[in-house]
C-alpha cells in the first residue's frame, strides 16, 4: 500500500512526482526541464538502431563498435604448438650500440639468434662421425642458410663443393642471395645458384644452391658427383618427383664414396621413414619455432571456405589492435585469390576511418614480379597487411610480421591418370603435415594464432598424415628417359622410397618407344640420347630433334621456350578481360593455331627490340618473356651440343606444324558430329580450351600440347594438322584405316572426305 501522502508533507510530495517529472528532465542539458525529452530520447534510440556502427561484439576497449558481420564464425581454441623462446644475451644490447653497427655486423648478429646456432658444434661433430645424417628442424630454424656455412667454416669446401638442393626455384634463388649477403661475397662467386635455364655460378663457387632437378642433370655429366664433398637434400618432406629420384641415386653413390657426406633435411617429423631408407641413418633434431602458436578450430564445418576465410580475416582485423601482426590466408589458386581480394576491398570500402587500413597483398606464381615484391614491404604504422597466398608460402617463402594464419584446409594437387594420359589440377584437402606447416608460419616473430576453417574432428579423422609423393601421381616419361640415360635399365627394381605405379612406368616406356627414344629391347637410341640432353618433356625434346629434318629449328626452339614458360604469358586482370582477349586475338589472325601464335608473340617482341612498353600494351608479362628469351638462348646452345644446325624458315608454316606433329602425334584428336573432339588413340571426349585461338574455329583434326581437367577435359595449346601427316610421320603408331575411317564416317555432313 502507498504511504499516506498528506502526512509527511513535502518529502512525500517529491517522492510522488519524481517518476512523472523524470520524463521531462533532459539528462544531456544538466537536469533542466524539457517537455520533449522523452520524445527525443525515443528518436535517438530508433536512429541508433538504424545506423550501422563498425567494430566488433567483443571489442574490449569500448562498446562504440557494434560491427556485426552477417555471419560471424565461432572458433574453439583447441591446442597450443609449443615454442622455444631463445632469450639471447645479444638481444639485451642498448639501442645506440645496435645503431652504430654496419649492416654486415647486424647480419652476423642475426645469425647468432637463430635456433640452430647453439647446436653448431654438436651438428659438426655429428656430420664428422656419420656419413649420412637426417636433420629435422622446423622451417625458420635456419638449417637451409646456416648448415652449408658451418660446413664451409669447418673446411669441408677444401675437398669439394657443398651442394644444397631445394624443391622450388624461388627458394633456391632467395636463399642463395641471403647466404651471399651473410658471407659478404658477391652472388655467383663463392655462393651461387643453378636452376633450370639459369646458371648463376662460377669457377669460384663453393656453396651451390640448386633445384633438385638440376642436381639430377649433373649426374649425367658426373655420375659419382666427384666435385662435391657434401650434398644436402633440403625440404625432403615435400617429396617432389626429382627429390624421390635423387634419394635413390645419392643413396647409391654414398655406398661407394665413403668420403661424401650426405645430409637429408626435413621440416616434419616423419624422419624415421627417411632414416630407415638410408640404412638406419641417425636423426639430428633442432628445436625450431621461436614462439608458441594457438590453434583454433570452427565449431561446425564451413560450407563456403572462401567466404569463411574472408569473414575471419575481417573479424581478426577489426577485433585486434592494428600493428600487432599481419594476417596470412592460404587459398588454392589465382582465381580464388583475385575473388577474395575483390570481396575484401568491397567490404572495407567506405568504412574510411572507422576501421584501421587493411593492405591486401596477393602472392601466386603468375603474378608480375613488381606486385610479388609488395608482400615483403614493411606494414605502415596503424595499418595491417593481409597476404593472400597459395601454398608457395607454406615452406618456400617466409614473410615477416605474420601473427595470424587462416587455413581453409585445401590446396590444388596435380594428379595424372596413366590410362587416359590426362593431368588434372584438383582442389583437395591438405595433409596433417601441411596443416602444421601452415600453422607454424605464424610463430616466427611473436606468439601467433592459427584459425583452421574446419573442425578438430576433421583434422584428426579426415586428413591424411602426409601428402602423396609426386612420383605416384605424375607422368613418368621424363623420369624414365633420365634414368635410362644415366645407365639405369632395370626400372622396376630401382630403389624408390615409394615405388610409382607399375602402370605409369609401362605407359612411360610405351611413349618413349613410340617417340623412337627407345628400341624394342628398351635401350636408348641415338634419338633418345639427343632428347635426354634437353631439360624438357620428352615430346617437346622430340619436336626439337625433328626440326632438323624440316629445316625450322630456329622457330621451333622459340615455340619450345614459350611453352616451357607455361600459361603465364598473358596477364589477365579481371577488370580488363575484354582488352586482353582482343590483344590476344591479334596474334591468332589467319587461325594459325596456338603454337604459331606463340611464335608470333616472341617474334613481335624481338622486332620491337624486346620492348617492355610493347608488353604492357599487349597485356603480356615482361618477366615471362625475358624468361622465354633466356630459355631460348640455352636451347640454342644445346642444339650445338647435339649437332643440330640452327636453320630458319619462317614462311614454311607446314614444316613447323609437321615438326610439332613429330613430337605430339600421340596427342591428336578429331572433330565429331556432336561438335566435340575425340582423341584418336585412346578415344575420350575432349574440348578445346576457351583461351585457344581455335576455340571458335573448330578444325577437323588437331594436335594438342597437354590435356588438363578443370571443369571439363580441355586440350591446351592446339594446332591444326592434316590427317595424312600422322601416317607419314608415325606409321608405327597410326595406320591408314585410323585416318580414313574417321575422314569418311565421322565428319559432319557436307564436309566431305578428309584430304
Amino acid at each position: 500500500m502507498p504511504e499516506a501522502y498528506d502526512q509527511e508533507g513535502i518529502v512525500n510530495q517529491e517522492k510522488r512526482f519524481s517518476v512523472a517529472l523524470q520524463r521531462y528532465r533532459d539528462t544531456n542539458a544538466g537536469e533542466k526541464m524539457n517537455p520533449f525529452a522523452e520524445q527525443e530520447a525515443w528518436e535517438d534510440h530508433q536512429i541508433g538502431k538504424a545506423t550501422l556502427k563498425f567494430g566488433s561484439k567483443d571489442k574490449k576497449k569500448s562498446d562504440d563498435y557494434q560491427f556485426v558481420f552477417e555471419n560471424q564464425i565461432d572458433f574453439i581454441k583447441a591446442s597450443v604448438m609449443d615454442g622455444v623462446n631463445f632469450q639471447d644475451e645479444l638481444l639485451t644490447e642498448s639501442l645506440e650500440e645496435s645503431m652504430a653497427k654496419s649492416a654486415f655486423e647486424k647480419l652476423q648478429e642475426d645469425r647468432k639468434t637463430l635456433p640452430i646456432y647453439r647446436y653448431r658444434d654438436e651438428l659438426l661433430q655429428a656430420v664428422q662421425d656419420h656419413q649420412v645424417l637426417v636433420i629435422v628442424g622446423e622451417t625458420g630454424s635456419g638449417k637451409t642458410t646456416q648448415i652449408p656455412q658451418y660446413l664451409h667454416e669447418a673446411g669441408y669446401t677444401e675437398r669439394g663443393k657443398i651442394g644444397c638442393t631445394q624443391p622450388r626455384r624461388v627458394a633456391a634463388m632467395s636463399v642463395a642471395a641471403r647466404v651471399s649477403q651473410e658471407m659478404g661475397v658477391k652472388l655467383g662467386h663463392e655462393v651461387g645458384y643453378s636452376i633450370r635455364f639459369e646458371d648463376c655460378t662460377s669457377d669460384k663457387t663453393v656453396l651451390k644452391y640448386m633445384t633438385d632437378g638440376m642436381l639430377l642433370r649433373e649426374f649425367l655429366g658426373e655420375p659419382d658427383l666427384a666435385s662435391y664433398s657434401v650434398v644436402m637434400v633440403d625440404e625432403a618432406h615435400e617429396r617432389t618427383l626429382s627429390t624421390d629420384i635423387l634419394f635413390g641415386l645419392v643413396k647409391d653413390i654414398s655406398r661407394f664414396r665413403p668420403d661424401l657426406k650426405l645430409l637429408i633435411s626435413s621440416a616434419t617429423l616423419d624422419a624415421e621413414k627417411f632414416s630407415d631408407y638410408f640404412d638406419s641413418a641417425p636423426i639430428f633434431k633442432i628445436p625450431g619455432r621461436r614462439f608458441p602458436v594457438e590453434i583454433h578450430y570452427t565449431k561446425a564445418p564451413e560450407a563456403d571456405y572462401l567466404d569463411a576465410a574472408i569473414v575471419t580475416a575481417l573479424q581478426i582485423h577489426v577485433t585486434q589492435e592494428p600493428g600487432d601482426g599481419d594476417i596470412l590466408v592460404f587459398l588454392t589458386g589465382q582465381e580464388e585469390i583475385e575473388t577474395a581480394e575483390e570481396i575484401l576491398k568491397h567490404r572495407t570500402r567506405g568504412l574510411g576511418t572507422k576501421i584501421p587500413e587493411l593492405i591486401i597483398c596477393p602472392i601466386y606464381a603468375n603474378l608480375p614480379t613488381e606486385l610479388q615484391a609488395k608482400i615483403f614491404e614493411p606494414t605502415p604504422e596503424g595499418a595491417r597487411k593481409v597476404v593472400l597466398a597459395t601454398n608457395i608460402a607454406e615452406t618456400s617463402l617466409t614473410i615477416d610480421g605474420i601473427k595470424y594464419v587462416i587455413d581453409p584446409g585445401f590446396s590444388k594437387m596435380k594428379s595424372y591418370n596413366p590410362r587416359t594420359g590426362m593431368e588434372s589440377l584438383l582442389v583437395t584437402p591438405i595433409s596433417k603435415a601441411s596443416a602444421n606447416q601452415r600453422a607454424g608460419r605464424s610463430g616466427r616473430t611473436g606468439p601467433g594464432k592459427c584459425f583452421r576453417l574446419y573442425t578438430a574432428y576433421n583434422y584428426y579423422n579426415d586428413l591424411d598424415d602426409n601428402t602423396v609423393p609426386e612420383i605416384q601421381r605424375t607422368n613418368l616419361a621424363n623420369v624414365v628417359l633420365s634414368l635410362k640415360s644415366l645407365g639405369i635399365h632395370d626400372l622396376l627394381n630401382f630403389d624408390f622410397m615409394d615405388p610409382p605405379p607399375a602402370e605409369a612406368l609401362l605407359k612411360a616406356l610405351e611413349l618413349l618407344f613410340a617417340l623412337s627414344a627407345l628400341n624394342k629391347l628398351g635401350e636408348l637410341t641415338k634419338v633418345g640420347r639427343r632428347m635426354a640432353e634437353f631439360p624438357l618433356d620428352p615430346m617437346l625434346s622430340k619436336v626439337i630433334v625433328a626440326s632438323e629434318k624440316y629445316k625450322c629449328s630456329d622457330e621451333i626452339i622459340s615455340i619450345a621456350a614459350m611453352l616451357s614458360v607455361g600459361s603465364s604469358i598473358f596477364y589477365r586482370p579481371k577488370d580488363k578481360q575484354v582488352h586482353v582477349d582482343n590483344a590476344r586475338l591479334n596474334f591468332h589472325t589467319g587461325n594459325v593455331g596456338d603454337h604459331i601464335a606463340l611464335l608470333k608473340v616472341y617474334s613481335s617482341w624481338k622486332e620491337t627490340n624486346y620492348s617492355t612498353q610493347w608488353c604492357y600494351e599487349n597485356y603480356i608479362q615482361v618477366r615471362s618473356m625475358k624468361r622465354a628469351r633466356d630459355i631460348r638462348d640455352q636451347l640454342e646452345g644445346l642444339l650445338e651440343r647435339v649437332e643440330i644446325e640452327l636453320t630458319s624458315n619462317s614462311n614454311d608454316l607446314e614444316g613447323i606444324k609437321k615438326a610439332i606433329t613429330a613430337g605430339y602425334f600421340p596427342h591428336s584428336a578429331r572433330l565429331q558430329k556432336s561438335g566435340f573432339y575425340k582423341t584418336v588413340k585412346h578415344p575420350q571426349t575432349v574440348h578445346i580450351h576457351p583461351t585457344s585461338g581455335l576455340a571458335q574455329v573448330l578444325p577437323r583434326w588437331v594436335v594438342y600440347h597437354e590435356l588438363v581437367l578443370t571443369t571439363k577435359e580441355y586440350m591446351r595449346q592446339v594446332t591444326e594438322l592434316k590427317p595424312e601427316w600422322l601416317v607419314e610421320i608415325a606409321p608405327h603408331y597410326y595406320q591408314l584405316k585410323d585416318v580414313e575411317d574417321s575422314g569418311s564416317k565421322k565428319m559432319p555432313r557436307g564436309e566431305g572426305r578428309a584430304s
